[in-house]
């Protein structure tokens, strides 16, 4: 997840985005639009008032065109994204609000499910990006981003989002400081939106099946050895108790990065900074410099470990060949009970509960292999996927991406909508409707939603306190305290709950100081754009041949390579802007 990210979040009913980044599906489903949109004139963006536009200004940030404007857009999924029988990408109640508000009529000329580094979404829009055949609105990462602004190919974004952003707009956007949106920049001009999500959001938790370690009378990990003797347990004690040995220790992906299933939390145990969701992590070495968390020796160590657990059976023998979603199809049939991923999870698994009411999972905190304590590593520009979304220099209404934007902040984070409009088009029967959206942005508000809870749960604040987007959290989170136990119940408390959540742990990163943050908060660098796609094929070819057995010592080769293949230029690149800041 990748972005992540990816991709899955929690419910939107509160706007509050689980994840990330990056999940990943190899299946595609194109759609194609008939209509082209009015970028095809070639008129060039002003960055005037459109004739067609109301000219009061209290209508600038959410202001209906009429008559109603045709805009073309991609849409790169998730394949978390899911519809009810009524609805579809290119028919849906986020497309008709925009309609029904804005006056923008937003038709999708095409459509891929696999938001992953290196997938289909990306692959398209590579080849679209190739061919000059782009629609209005672009979703880009950080390398098509950089591509299409050196080729300038972009309208310049900066006046317009003053003009046109709305307060809570630009509040969203720089809630974490302005990092985000000067990524976008090039030369002083702002030529994308980022759409960032919150950075501890996406830090790895040790996630345990807690019904298997009742059964089995064993205590929750405060040690690395302590998570090995666990995964042996799953592993050769039947926890199942169908009396055979068909379970695993733990659950991996073959992208080895991720929110679920990925490695992070495991190197990161091992004070191995390696990747995060598949992008670069940079750590400071004894001399301040940034270097490359993958290529350090603490790696080669985890990895030692890993290939150690894959021969005695701990690991899924087929990790190599599936993606997070087939990973979790095994944990959700009962055949796996740990797990290192992102907060996410209980949503993500929620079918284990349809399958054994009894089963039961929990968060708890990364502990280390050694007397020093683990931090979990984060980044230190958290976007979602896709990570940027810009207007091709020819479109007449370039505005009309701040709108909707400026719309679905409202409808978050706005008052203008009740509660029950807000679940119409975040949670429409109950599905994660604002995903359906071209754009959203989640705040660091996750995290204020667990502690919001807390408060109210020990009487310190009171239910009125809470925001609109925070309301599903915490009823869910009170009907399971109150023994309800529906499956969003026990899945919103095992994340936001008081007590024994996802974010009683990260609450606790964040208060004793336990988190890594990733050194570099810039764009890619030339060589990143160049070559670190293909650095990150040779780390996951090799890491992966050594959990399966490859001599370790090919580790060290790997580094050399890396070295040679542009690795040594990109930490030349990252050292010297951040230098330079």
């Amino acid at each position: 997840m990748r972005n992540k990210a990816g991709i899955l979040a929690l419910s939107s009913v509160l706007a509050l985005s689980l994840v990330v980044s990056a999940c990943s599906s190899n299946n595609t489903n194109e759609s194609s639009s008939s209509s082209k949109s009015n970028s095809q004139s070639g008129t060039s963006n002003t960055g005037t008032t459109p004739a067609n536009e109301s000219t009061n200004p209290e209508d600038l940030y959410l202001g209906k065109y009429e008559p109603a404007i045709d805009v073309s857009t991609v849409r790169i999924l998730s394949s978390t994204v899911k519809f009810p029988e009524d609805q579809t990408i290119d028919k849906n109640v986020y497309y008709d609000e925009y309609a029904k508000k804005l006056g923008i009529n937003l038709k999708n000329e095409w459509t891929v499910t696999g938001d992953e580094p290196g997938g289909q979404g990306e692959q398209k829009m590579n080849v679209s990006i190739a061919s000059g055949d782009l629609p209005d609105i672009v979703p880009l990462n950080a390398s098509q981003l950089r591509s299409l602004a050196d080729a300038g190919k972009l309208a310049d974004l900066t006046e317009i989002y003053e003009k046109y952003a709305s307060p809570i707009t630009k509040q969203v956007l720089t809630s974490s400081g302005t990092t985000a949106l000067d990524s976008a920049k090039f030369d002083g001009k702002l030529l994308a939106i980022p759409a960032p999500t919150s950075s501890v959001d996406l830090a790895p938790l040790v996630w345990i099946r807690t019904d298997w370690l009742k059964k089995l009378n064993l205590q929750p990990p405060k040690t690395m050895d302590d998570v090995f003797n666990i995964m042996d347990a799953f592993v050769n004690q039947d926890p199942d108790g169908n009396g055979k040995k068909d379970t695993y220790g733990m659950a991996m992906n073959k992208d080895l990065y991720g929110f679920f299933g990925g490695l992070e939390g495991f190197f990161d145990s091992y004070h191995a900074y390696a990747r995060q969701d598949g992008k670069g992590n940079w750590v400071k070495d004894a001399d301040g410099n940034l270097v490359f968390g993958s290529i350090q020796p603490e790696v080669k160590n985890a990895l030692g470990k890993l290939q150690e657990l894959y021969k005695k059976g701990y690991i899924d023998p087929e990790f190599g060949v599936k993606s997070w979603d087939k990973e979790k199809e095994l944990v959700v049939a009962g055949k796996i009970g740990l797990h290192f991923s992102t907060m996410s999870t209980p949503l993500i698994i929620q079918d284990i509960k349809k399958n054994d009411p009894n089963a039961d999972w929990q968060a708890f905190p990364l502990v280390s292999v050694d007397d020093q304590p683990a931090k979990a590593q984060v980044p230190a520009i958290s976007l979602k996927t896709p990570q940027y979304f810009a207007v091709t220099k020819d479109f007449k209404n370039p505005e009309a991406l701040i709108k909707m934007i400026n719309l679905f902040m409202e409808i978050s984070y706005g008052t203008s909508y009740t509660k029950e409009e807000n679940k119409q088009l975040n949670g429409y029967k109950d599905y994660e409707s604002w995903m359906w959206g071209i754009y959203s942005a989640e705040p660091e508000k996750n995290l204020n939603t667990h502690r919001l809870i807390k408060e109210i749960v020990n009487g310190s604040k009171k239910e009125s306190d809470l925001m609109t987007e925070q309301t599903f959290a915490y009823e869910r989170s009170r009907d399971y305290l109150a023994g309800k136990r529906e499956v969003l119940d026990w899945a919103f408390y095992r994340i936001f709950g008081p007590e024994e959540s996802a974010f009683s742990v990260v609450d606790g990163y964040v208060n004793n100081n336990l988190l890594m943050r990733n050194g570099f908060d810039q764009i890619m660098t030339d060589t990143m754009v160049k070559r670190d796609s293909t650095l990150l094929k040779l780390e996951l070819e090799t890491f992966t041949k050594i959990i399966l057995g490859d001599s370790l010592d090919s580790f060290d080769t790997f580094v050399k390579n890396w070295k040679k293949l542009g690795g040594d230029e990109m930490t030349k690149e990252v050292n010297e802007l951040v230098k330079s800041k």
